[in-house]
Order: structure tokens, then C-alpha cells, then sequence
């Protein structure tokens, strides 16, 4: 496949990126900085810019047939408006007429799935620490579903930096469920498998083990 892929200089987007080109997908990556990127190959192509400057995601998914928003940010009290604002780019560059997937990167404590994390993350660390992010990626999910593009939300647990095992869980109904840990490259992996067999498009399952 003709992958987009946006934040792939580290965390998910990395994995993502790696694990992509060794499927022998052609693959875009849109980076604020180029050096930060630990692969080079002749499936790869790589663009200077960020979601916030329409132009460069314009150009990072033209022609593509998925597009992947792994954008992360650190830990801050301040507001918050960039997986928003990053989205509506998106959608605005991918237009009315397209056939495009696109998949978003959020986390446990996002929409629905807030008050699954576990007594410690529910009740200090994301209050405390990620309250303006997860409001911020709250609206990213309101503004995706709203879209009429075939999406996918995912919402991994937590992160690790283990290996890509294939071994998981994907929770839809998370009644009764707190979110464990989840590596990096197994989100990756899940996002390749739903892009070669989607079964969770128009979804928004917890990956967990």
C-alpha cells in the first residue's frame, strides 16, 4: 500500500514506519526534522513540515491510499489544540471524494474509554498531567467521526518499547476493563493488519495485552 504516515520520527510512528517498509509498503513520512529519522530505503519518502502547516499535509498524502496520525506531545498543563487542529488539516486536504483511510492515534482515558486505566492514571496522572491533551484528542475523535472518511480511532494502552509479538487483545465493549500494557511495535502491527483486513474501521478498540 501507498502509506501516509504523520509523527514517524519516534514512538509509534517509528515502529510504524520500520515495520511498514520491511511489508514492502511505499511509504511517506511527514517530520518537523528529517535527521531524526533512523531508516533509509528506496520505499521511503520524507517530508519536512508538521499537521499544523496545511501545505505539507497536503503533500505528504496525496496519492496515498491510508494516512496514520502517530503525533504525540510531552506531558503539559497548558492548553492544547494540536490532534484537533491536525485533523481538520487532514480532512481538509483529503477532500469530499476520496477513498482514503485514515487512522488516529489517541490513548486509553480518550472519549469512551476514560476511567479504564486503572485507579493511579485515571484519578492523578492524567488529570494532572494530560487533562489538556485528552481534551484536545476528544475533540480530534468528535471532529473524525463526524467526517465522512473511513476511519479508524485507536486507543492503546500503555506504552512499552517491547518487541512486535502479534499478541493482543483488540477490546470493543470495555465494560469491566482497565487497560494494561501494550508495545509500540504491536500497535504498529495492528494498524497493518487492520489496513491489509479491516475489521475495526468506523471503530474505536483499546489494544492491550
Amino acid at each position: 500500500m501507498r502509506i501516509a504516515i504523520i509523527g514517524a520520527s519516534r514512538g509509534i510512528g517509528a515502529e510504524l514506519l520500520k515495520a511498514a517498509i520491511e511489508e514492502g509498503h511505499e511509504v511517506t513520512a511527514l517530520v518537523r526534522d528529517p535527521a531524526k529519522l533512523n531508516i533509509s530505503t528506496p520505499g521511503l519518502k520524507v517530508i519536512t513540515g508538521d499537521i499544523l502547516d496545511p501545505s505539507s499535509v497536503a503533500a505528504a498524502i496525496a496519492g496515498q491510499e491510508a494516512i496514520c496520525v502517530c503525533i504525540g506531545i510531552p506531558p503539559t498543563r497548558k492548553p492544547v489544540d494540536v490532534f484537533s487542529r491536525g485533523i481538520q488539516n487532514i480532512l481538509a486536504a483529503i477532500g469530499t471524494e476520496s477513498n482514503q483511510k485514515l487512522i488516529l492515534i489517541t490513548g486509553i482515558g480518550a472519549g469512551d474509554s476514560k476511567g479504564h486505566g486503572g485507579f493511579f492514571y485515571d484519578r492523578i496522572i492524567n488529570p494532572l498531567l494530560l487533562g489538556t491533551s485528552y481534551a484536545d484528542k476528544d475533540r480530534a475523535e468528535s471532529i473524525l467521526k463526524a467526517s465522512n472518511v473511513e476511519w479508524l480511532i485507536v486507543r492503546p494502552g500503555f506504552l512499552t518499547n517491547g518487541s512486535r509479538t502479534g499478541k493482543y487483545r483488540v477490546i470493543e465493549n470495555l465494560s469491566g476493563v482497565a487497560a494494561g500494557k501494550i508495545s509500540r511495535a504491536d500497535v504498529a502491527d495492528f494498524i497493518l493488519k487492520q489496513l491489509a483486513s479491516p475489521t475495526c474501521f468506523g471503530k474505536t478498540p483499546l489494544v492491550t495485552y
